[in-house]
């Protein structure tokens, strides 16, 4: 019918608008239907739909059977392999030849072997899975085949066993009756469980047992024969005072017989004999003694002198043993007591030789001082009143020489006038030695800036060189250095005049060279040189080398007064020459820099630290002589007692030595060799516990900073603040 109404001829577009004809017409005769053929209609639709979701249920219930099946096969086949894996595993567990137990998170049994059970036999009964691990301790506490140690309860024992429970792992020896042996290792897995082994160790224990008396019969004999070669004379008592053991030479020392001496005898025999025989010095009696033999607590050692007449001495050292015991030995001392007499008469022969003898020095030095101040006087003295004529005749010259008009006369006046000042300056040379001789001159040392004085002798030189035809050259430095700023001009002044005094051509250099924390100060020349031999005569008062320069140009005082000088200050003073090559005179002096401010911080809060600080020891560690002597100072002007090192080797030495434990430290943190304070630090503690300690450091960045705070250390920075000091150790003292 649709073929009829529908052409396939027809264009695609004219097909359909037939088509949408036919749909219009059936739609409008549908809505023509009667109400109840509607109705009907959508019963039936229902109904259709009805019948697909039921199907799509059924579909979804039989799915939900076959998987359910499924899951069913698999469970049942998982029980089976978990079945299987039981059984190997305690097939497995049976096989190993040691008890096994396995207790759950809980505490409970799971499984065990029958090895387990087989060193107690009375417990047997009572392994059954879901037992309790109290239970099982007490009923382990309980069995009679534990043999317990003495002076401890079955309680006890119980109770000590639960605490060993409590750790992740625990190995211990269970001591069973019939001399038999067990170990016991106990073993906490990661969800919990508990895993118990039990291994027969009563072979190795019986052996044990069997090579430790074979050694003590060996070291028996070797004490032995070692207590019949040593000079002093041994006796070995028990706890309760009953003699065990002893050599030769304490027989014939006491002069006992050796069939009196036996094992088990009191030593109130030997102390009977002791104090029939010989008289104790010391301070002590022979009840002392004994007291000290009776003592129930801890005893300290004993020592005392015994003397038999004049003929013999004895020292006596008693010490007690851990098990309470003691040792006395005896040394015959007697010759070195007669040696000791010898030597103390000897001494007082000689102590009065040395009184005598000192007293005649003194004599001598008193007349050499009164000589010394004599002539001092009379150099300051002449000195003094030479000036003023000088001065005045200086004064009349000048006014002469503005009155001449002949150059000649000038030239005569000039040299006149350079005569009367190198009078001048012989003249103050004069005083310069006489005061350095003297021994009572003092100096002033002061952070003193270099330029300062050798700006102002350059400029009072460069006219004098410049007439000799000399290249003065300079380099200047500036430096702070630890001086005195008067002598250490005359230093330099003399050192630059002599240089130029006796360098006939060529130049003279003066500079300064870095050595460290010290400043080397040069003077070089191109003179002739000065011979090896003649290299310590210069140094001599009025000795000149060169015997062709007059007087007016020095009476060969200049080098006395700077080798004395450099004396009096301890500045080095060096001398390199040879003939022909010129000289180099080079004085060191200290450099002023942040780990040399140190000593001027001396005496800082020290009435408020003295009290807190007195009989404390501090361990001060610090490669830098100069701030580590500056630093003791200081801590010991506190009443502190320093322990001073300057690396860790030191250190631990030190306190080895003395037997001590620091209150506090101070460590530098960049020693020597790459050594780093908070490793020195570490390594101190680890040795003799935690001790407050502070790192010190003039190298403050950030790096040093971590890594002190990751040590857990904090920092006094340099210079050190005394305040800062202070407080630290109050606090680690208090």
């Amino acid at each position: 019918m649709s073929a009829a109404l529908i052409d396939n001829s027809d264009p695609l577009d004219r097909q359909n608008g037939k088509l949408l004809k036919i749909i219009e017409v059936l739609m409008r005769r549908v809505e023509q239907v009667t109400d109840d053929g509607g109705a009907a209609y959508a019963h039936f639709e229902r109904a259709v739909i009805l019948e697909d979701q039921i199907s799509e249920r059924t579909r979804d219930l039989e799915h939900a059977l076959d998987l359910l099946n499924d899951s069913n096969a698999q469970l049942a086949q998982a029980i089976r392999e978990a079945e299987r894996a039981r059984s190997d595993l305690a097939n497995a567990i049976e096989t190993i030849q040691v008890g096994f137990a396995l207790f759950d998170s809980d505490g409970r049994l799971v499984l065990h072997n029958s090895r387990f059970g087989m060193y107690m036999p009375d417990l047997v009964a009572e392994l059954r899975p879901g037992l309790e691990f109290a239970d099982y301790v007490r009923h382990a506490s309980q069995s009679r085949f534990l043999e317990l140690p003495d002076m401890q309860s079955r309680g006890d024992w119980a109770a000590r066993r639960m605490q060993l429970h409590q750790e992740k792992h625990v190995m211990f020896n269970l001591n069973l009756t019939g001399d038999c042996w067990v170990q016991v290792s106990e073993h906490r897995t990661r969800d919990g469980q508990t895993v118990i082994l039990q291994t027969d160790i009563t072979d190795i224990i019986r052996l044990e047992r069997r090579e430790r008396g074979k050694l003590l019969d060996d070291q028996a004999q070797l004490i032995r024969a070692t207590l019949e070669h040593i000079d002093q004379g041994v006796c070995i008592f028990d706890r309760s005072g009953q003699l065990r053991g002893w050599n030769q030479n304490a027989g014939s020392m006491l002069s006992i017989p050796i069939s009196r001496f036996r094992v088990g005898i009191e030593f109130d025999v030997i102390l009977r004999r002791i104090g029939s025989d010989f008289e104790i010095e010391g301070g002590l009696s022979a009840h002392d003694i004994a007291v000290w033999v009776g003592a129930q607590d801890r005893r300290a050692p004993l020592r005392f002198y015994m003397r038999s007449g004049t003929h013999k001495t004895l020292d006596v050292f008693a010490r007690q043993m851990p098990d309470r015991g003691f040792v006395i030995s005896f040394s015959d001392v007697t010759a070195e007591r007669a040696a000791a007499r010898a030597l103390a008469h000897a001494n007082e022969r000689l102590e009065q030789r040395v009184r005598d003898r000192t007293l005649e020095l003194e004599d001598a030095l008193a007349k050499a001082e009164r000589a010394n101040a004599s002539k001092s006087r009379f150099v300051a003295a002449a000195s003094h009143d030479l000036r003023q004529p000088l001065s005045a005749a200086r004064l009349y010259l000048a006014s002469l020489q503005e009155e001449l008009a002949s150059a000649d006369h000038r030239v005569l006046m000039d040299k006149a006038q350079r005569a009367l000042t190198s009078v001048e300056d012989i003249i103050d040379a004069l005083l310069d030695i006489s005061r350095l001789e003297s021994g009572h001159v003092e100096v002033d040392v002061t952070h003193v800036p270099l330029r300062r004085i050798t700006d102002q002798l350059i400029d009072e030189f460069a006219p004098i060189a410049a007439i000799k035809g000399l290249e003065l050259r300079y380099v200047p430095c500036g430096a702070m250095v630890e001086s005195d700023a008067s002598y250490l001009r005359r230093v330099l002044q003399n050192l630059i005049a002599n240089a130029i005094r006796y360098t006939p051509s060529g130049k003279v250099l003066v500079g300064a060279r870095r050595q460290g924390r010290n400043l080397r100060l040069e003077v070089r020349d191109t003179g002739p040189g000065i011979a090896p031999a003649d290299q310590d005569r210069i140094f001599q008062e009025f000795h000149r080398l060169d015997a062709h320069v007059s007087a007016a140009e020095g009476m060969g005082l200049g080098l006395a007064i700077v080798d004395r000088a450099c004396a009096l200050l301890g500045h080095p003073l060096e001398l390199r020459s040879d003939l022909g090559c010129g000289a180099c005179f080079s004085v060191t002096v200290p450099l002023v820099s942040v780990a040399r401010s140190g000593p001027e911080i001396r005496g800082v809060g020290g009435a408020r630290a003295r009290a807190s600080l007195e009989g404390r020891i501090v361990l001060l560690i610090e490669n830098d002589p100069d701030l580590r002597h500056a630093l003791t100072l200081l801590l010991r002007g506190w009443g502190a007692d320093v322990v001073e090192a300057g690396n860790l080797l030191e250190a631990l030495t030190q306190l080895a030595d003395l037997g001590l434990s620091p209150d506090a430290m101070l460590v530098d943190y960049e020693l020597d060799e790459g050594v780093r304070g908070p490793e020195v630090i570490a390594r101190i503690i680890a040795r003799h516990g935690v001790i407050p300690a502070r790192i010190i450091t003039g190298h403050l960045v950030a790096e040093m900073h971590a890594h002190c705070r990751a040590a857990g250390l904090e920092v006094l920075p340099k210079p050190i603040d005394p305040a800062e000091l202070e407080a630290f150790l109050k606090a680690a003292v208090g």
